[in-house]
C-alpha cells in the first residue's frame, strides 16, 4: 500500500514495532507524517536521536487511557495502527486494573476517537495469546479484537474502519525469551519451563508486512493472522547457547505449552487468502468484499496450533534469524 503523504499515528511507537515501522517508512513512504504517541518521554527520546534525520517524525506524550489527549493527537490523521498495550503476562496477572486500563479501555478510546475524528484505517495489533487465552493478557487482548471489530457497527456512517492483525512471538522483541537466554548464556545456564513448549515465530519486518497488508486489503471487521513457522523452545536455545546446559524448571501461570492462532470454531468463518488468513465477523452488520470470496474456506475442524503447524525452523534457521 502506498502512504506516501499519509499521517499515520502510531499508538505506542517506541517499541519494538514502531522501530521497524519507522525504518519501513522511511525508505518506502519518506513523506508521510508519523506521529508517535507513547507514554514514556524517556523512550521518545532515545527514538528521536536515533531518527534524528527523519523531519516527518512527531513525538506526542499520553496515554491511550485518556480518551481526550487521544483524540487531540488523532485529528487529522488518516490511519491509526494501535500497538500500546500492557504485555508482560506477569505485570498483567499482579495489575489486572490497570491491564485492562490500557488494554481494554484503551482500545474502546481508540475506537471513540478514530470515529469522532474521521479517520479512515485502523488497525491494532493483538497476539496468539487472545486465542483461548489461559492469562489476563491474553483475555485483555481478546476483549481488544472484540472492541476492534465490533467498532465497524459504531463507525458504520462514517468513513472510519477498523481491523486487527494477529500473531505470535516477534524475533528479539523487548520482553521475549532471546532477551533472557543472551542474559543467561554469559552465566553459563539457561532456563526452560517445558522441554515441549513450542511457539510461533515471526520477524519483526514480517510483523510491518502484515500490518500494511491489512491496510491495504481491509474491508473493517477482519482479523489478519500470518502464515508463519513454530519452532521448538529447546531448538532455540540451542541455537544461542550451543553446549549450555538448561534446566526445567516448569510452567508459569499463565503459559501454554503451545499457542493458537486460530481455533476450530474461529476456522469455520476463516478463509486461505493465500499470502494470510483472514478471520472474518459473522455479525449481520458486515457485508463481504468480493475478493474475500476468492478465499479458500478452512476444512471443518481446522486450527492453526504452533505444535501441528506444517512449517517449523530448524536450529540452523533460528541461528540464521537471530540477532
Amino acid at each position: 500500500m502506498d502512504l506516501s503523504g499519509s499521517t499515520i499515528l502510531l499508538t505506542g511507537g517506541t517499541g519494538s514495532f514502531g522501530s521497524a515501522f519507522i525504518e519501513r517508512a522511511a525508505s518506502a513512504w519518506p513523506d508521510a507524517v508519523i506521529r508517535i504517541f507513547s507514554r514514556d518521554e524517556l523512550k521518545q527520546s532515545e527514538l528521536q536521536s536515533r531518527f534524528a534525520d527523519r523531519a516527518n517524525l512527531r513525538f506526542l506524550i499520553g496515554d491511550v487511557r485518556n480518551r481526550s489527549r487521544l483524540t487531540r493527537a488523532m485529528r487529522g490523521a488518516d490511519v491509526v495502527i494501535h500497538a500500546a498495550a500492557m504485555k508482560q503476562v506477569p505485570a498483567c496477572e499482579y495489575n489486572p486494573f490497570e491491564a485492562v486500563q490500557t488494554n481494554v479501555l484503551g482500545a474502546q478510546h481508540i475506537v471513540d476517537a478514530a470515529i469522532d475524528t474521521g479517520v479512515q484505517r485502523v488497525v491494532a495489533l493483538s497476539t496468539d495469546k487472545a486465542v483461548n487465552p489461559v492469562n489476563l493478557y491474553g483475555a485483555t487482548k481478546l476483549c481488544q479484537e472484540k472492541i476492534i471489530v465490533q467498532g465497524n457497527a459504531y463507525a458504520a456512517q462514517s468513513a472510519t474502519r477498523l481491523s486487527c492483525v494477529r500473531y505470535g512471538n516477534v524475533v528479539g522483541s523487548r520482553g521475549s525469551v532471546v532477551p533472557l537466554f543472551l542474559r543467561q548464556r554469559e552465566e553459563g545456564r539457561l532456563t526452560i519451563t517445558d522441554d515441549r513448549m513450542t511457539r510461533f515465530w515471526i520477524t519483526l519486518p514480517q510483523a510491518v508486512d502484515l500490518v500494511v497488508y491489512a491496510l491495504e486489503h481491509m474491508v473493517g471487521g477482519e482479523v489478519f493472522i500470518p502464515k508463519i513457522p513454530s519452532m521448538r523452545v529447546t531448538d532455540l536455545a540451542e541455537a544461542m547457547a550451543p553446549g549450555v546446559p538448561c534446566d526445567v524448571i516448569g510452567i508459569r501461570p499463565g503459559e501454554k505449552l503451545h499457542e493458537l492462532l486460530i481455533t476450530a470454531d474461529e476456522s469455520r468463518h476463516t478463509i486461505d487468502a493465500g499470502e494470510v488468513f483472514v478471520v472474518l465477523p459473522e455479525h449481520p452488520w458486515w457485508t463481504a468484499d468480493p475478493r474475500w470470496m476468492e478465499g479458500k474456506p478452512m476444512p471443518d475442524g481446522f486450527v492453526y496450533s504452533s505444535e501441528t503447524n506444517d512449517e517449523w525452523l530448524t536450529t540452523k534457521d533460528l541461528v540464521e534469524m537471530l540477532p
